[in-house]
């Protein structure tokens, strides 16, 4: 049995009677100061700060904690409140969705405006309609309510009349607006009161702390740093945030001797500086993708940042110590991100990747380069990916092809384009298909391009494969062994408990 050290030390804790992955035998973990201090075979002799609470894990699967490494948290948490349109068919069902709305009880908050409520739907996906969005037809269907739609890629958004009218935003016969100006829509009808909004992330938060997270990489299109010590200070404790810097605030931190990894003085030990994001092409959805190939209506979608652009912010994040964090869907924004990497001499991440040449898959191990994939998106996709990358798709969401060319993979969700849910994600990476009976519900799409449960978990663990001494003691509790049960267990996973620097964020069977 353990035995207590002096009544002078720091306070721990025991996880006594855990099994780590793919092992056997019982472990005890002895956790102070909020680290692993040692792991020992269960009921061994071990000296550990007096008075640390023992739980008996009795048996149960321990992993590293999980981290979602790409999400917009605000719109994650406002999206609960909102109209959901992603089992939208066609525009008139959508239309169809909201007239419903309006006529049967009051609309969803999405936000009080010059003393009147504007009706905020999202996650429709109007690549694979059979018609399409139109002015007319919103209004039609909400009258004088201002409306805005917001599509589940973040990169459009669909306005009625009242609603263009009263944001100042110009719009043709289709009603909508994509990228800058969707971005900046979609952050104005965001702005609600701190303490409502901030309230709906300690929800968001808890919900996803009761998955196994511990931690994500926020990229809120905000100056974030400041709202994050604000929900800290609130309270807010359930995983560890690193909050990312867009290029318009980089002066901004750098002149505050930000840079990446830097922990943020007030966040608790909590809160980091994230990497510098960068927006250079569109979405696949909003067919703004950069490609090497035209779309089957024309065009190659937008580059949004020029490779000269793109490579003088990769020298400054460089010289500032930021870690680039380049968004790059289509394969020519790829390979222009590619590019700016190598005449920078800098690692970093691309964020999605979901469409490379075959020729640049290796540069991503050659160039040290992490791949920020969210697995979801795949099987979300793959209509729109077969109609818009006909004949290519081997190479759309190609986790597979990517890890074996070296690259390090980073899974999230991109919430709330896909849930804040990890078990989601690794799902769609192991068996490239839905195991929650949703449509689509096919055989799984491009299997070749799948990775293994191990591979995946390490993919959302930030490497880690097994809990080791001297690890943050950011620990996820499991009900079941992940490697040992069906498709459809491992996609729902019970989780037990989740613990962020040793302590409980998610305490349910334990």
């Amino acid at each position: 049995m353990p035995k207590s050290a002096s009544s002078t030390a720091t306070s721990g804790l025991v996880l006594a009677a855990a099994r780590q992955l793919g092992e056997k035998t019982l472990c005890d973990i002895f956790i102070t100061n909020g680290r692993v201090a040692q792991i020992v075979p269960s009921g061994s002799p071990a000296v550990i700060p007096a008075g640390s609470p023992v739980v008996d894990l009795d048996g149960r699967c321990v992993i590293p904690g999980l981290w979602d490494e790409h999400v917009h948290m605000t719109q994650w948490a406002l999206a609960a409140g909102r109209i959901d349109l992603s089992g939208a068919t066609s525009a008139h069902e959508a239309a169809a969705v909201v007239r419903s709305r309006l006529e049967g009880s009051t609309p969803a908050d999405g936000g009080e405006t010059d003393g009147g409520r504007t009706l905020v739907g999202v996650g429709f996906r109007d690549a694979v309609w059979a018609d399409t969005p139109s002015l007319e037809l919103l209004d039609a269907a909400t009258g004088g309510v201002p409306t805005a739609l917001i599509s589940h890629d973040l990169h459009c958004v669909w306005l009625n009349s009242a609603a263009a009218a009263r944001y100042g935003v110009a719009v043709g016969a289709d009603g909508l607006v994509r990228e800058d100006p969707a971005f900046e829509l979609t952050r104005e009808l965001g702005r609600l009161p701190d303490p409502a909004v901030d309230a709906m992330v300690r929800d968001a938060g808890r919900a996803a702390a009761a998955r196994g997270i511990v931690g994500i990489v926020d990229f809120e299109m905000v100056w974030n740093r400041d709202t994050w010590l604000r929900r800290i200070a609130a309270g807010f404790d359930s995983f560890r945030v690193d909050a990312g810097v867009y290029p318009q605030d980089l002066d901004r931190a750098i002149g505050e001797g930000m840079r990446t990894g830097q922990p943020v003085p007030g966040g608790a030990k909590l809160l980091r500086v994230g990497p510098l994001k960068v927006l250079i092409d569109g979405s696949l959805n909003t067919r703004t993708a950069y490609c090497v190939d035209p779309y089957p209506h024309g065009g190659r979608g937008l580059l949004t940042v020029s490779e000269p652009e793109l490579l003088g912010l990769l020298v400054k994040a460089r010289a500032a110590g930021f870690v680039p964090a380049v968004h790059a869907i289509g394969d020519g924004a790829n390979e222009v991100a590619l590019n700016a990497f190598a005449a920078a001499g800098v690692r970093g991440r691309i964020e999605h990747a979901q469409f490379v040449r075959r020729q640049d898959f290796a540069r991503f191990g050659e160039l040290g380069i992490t791949a920020s994939v969210q697995p979801a998106h795949a099987l979300d996709d793959r209509d729109a990916a077969d109609s818009n990358w006909a004949g290519r798709t081997e190479r759309a969401f190609p986790l597979r092809s990517l890890l074996d060319a070296g690259a390090t993979l980073a899974l999230g969700s991109d919430a709330p384009v896909a849930p804040l849910e990890p078990w989601t994600a690794m799902s769609a990476a192991a068996t490239r298909a839905r195991q929650d009976g949703r449509e689509p519900w096919r055989e799984p799409w491009h299997p070749e391009q799948a990775l293994t449960r191990q591979e995946a978990l390490a993919a959302s663990s930030r490497g880690r494969r097994r809990i080791s001494v001297g690890d943050p003691a950011d620990v996820v509790v499991l009900d079941a062994d992940p490697l040992a049960v069906s498709d459809a267990e491992f996609a729902a996973m019970p989780v037990a408990a989740t613990l962020v620097a040793g302590q409980f964020t998610y305490r349910g069977g334990v």
